[in-house]
């Protein structure tokens, strides 16, 4: 018997055109398995969407606030139906860099100082000694993020512009120099580490998702040492967060003798758009992207 599967994709956030795309991806793909597939595009009244389309699935295609910080997971659980990546608390946790943090570090991961600032705060004067970076403490795909250079003679103005909309509550942070690596976890397997090599300033949204925006570099040419404790801290990241499906952490790697490997954060809903990162590793391991999608749902996992 076909399975109904209903595709989350859009939403309320500033990452929505990055979901539009994500999302349709996915259907497509779930469409060609043999889903049943309807697509909705949620709005405050998701519970009524969801209520109409009664799927038996349901498949979260969703980015950023409203899509992957655990509010819409407390809409799916009261649904009821299995549905795909990570539950209530463990969205929450993630989108909350800074908490997600002082998580990451209790389970022996080295990550860069930081502390929450208010954006009006921060547009007034430096936080910290340049170089630093500064970014909305609960956005993905790099919305919002400034990297103020050294010798910078003013924080970024752009955070007490009135058309501002990514939130008061910044994280700053002690910026780290050298390499970004990335490493998707499936279920419990680390699937390899990529080196990003942004073709901008640094792998910024464009860098993410225009077309040649970066370089994947897979596997990395890193020291198999530095590969394998990076799989190793994604392991550790996806299991300390309790998350569930596919994740991935990224990783700034400095290559200078008082440097090493450092966890940035955990994605708990990496994109899965034609240039994201998650399936491309997943393709490199002979896991195709219709066969990831059908993967995920599968996957799916009950509320508790």
């Amino acid at each position: 018997m076909t399975k109904r599967i209903a595709v989350l994709l859009g939403g309320m956030s500033a990452e929505r055109p990055v979901s539009l795309v994500s999302g349709q991806a996915c259907a497509d793909a779930l469409r060609r398995k043999g889903w049943d597939v309807v697509e909705i595009d949620p709005t405050r009244e998701l519970a009524k969407q969801l209520a109409d389309a009664a799927p038996d699935v349901v498949f979260n295609g969703l980015h950023g606030e409203w899509g992957e910080d655990g509010k819409v997971q407390g809409i799916l659980e009261h649904y009821g139906a299995p549905y795909t990546h990570s539950g209530v608390l463990a969205s929450a946790l993630a989108m909350d860099k800074q908490r997600a943090k002082a998580v990451l570090e209790l389970f022996g991961a080295r990550c860069p100082e930081g502390k929450l600032v208010n954006r009006f705060d921060a547009a007034r004067e430096h936080v910290y000694e340049p170089p630093y970076v500064i970014k909305p403490n609960a956005q993905g795909s790099s919305v919002g993020v400034f990297i103020v250079p050294e010798g910078s003679n003013r924080p970024p103005a752009e955070l007490a512009a009135a058309e501002w909309e990514l939130g008061d509550e910044m994280l700053a942070e002690k910026f780290i120099p050298g390499r970004e690596l990335t490493v998707a976890v499936m279920g419990d397997k680390a699937l390899a580490v990529t080196e990003i090599i942004p073709k901008t300033r640094f792998y910024d949204y464009e860098a993410k998702y225009a077309a040649g925006g970066s370089v994947h570099e897979i596997p990395a040419k890193v020291p198999e040492a530095v590969a394998q404790e990076a799989k190793r801290l994604a392991r550790v990241a996806h299991e300390a967060m309790g998350c569930r499906g596919l994740t991935r952490s990224d990783f700034r790697y400095d290559e200078s003798a008082a440097g090493g490997l450092w966890l940035l954060e955990i994605n708990t809903q990496p994109g899965m758009t034609p240039t994201s990162l998650a399936p491309e590793q997943a393709a490199w391991n002979g896991i195709e992207f219709d066969d990831l999608v059908q993967w995920m749902a599968e996957d799916a996992s009950c509320p508790r």
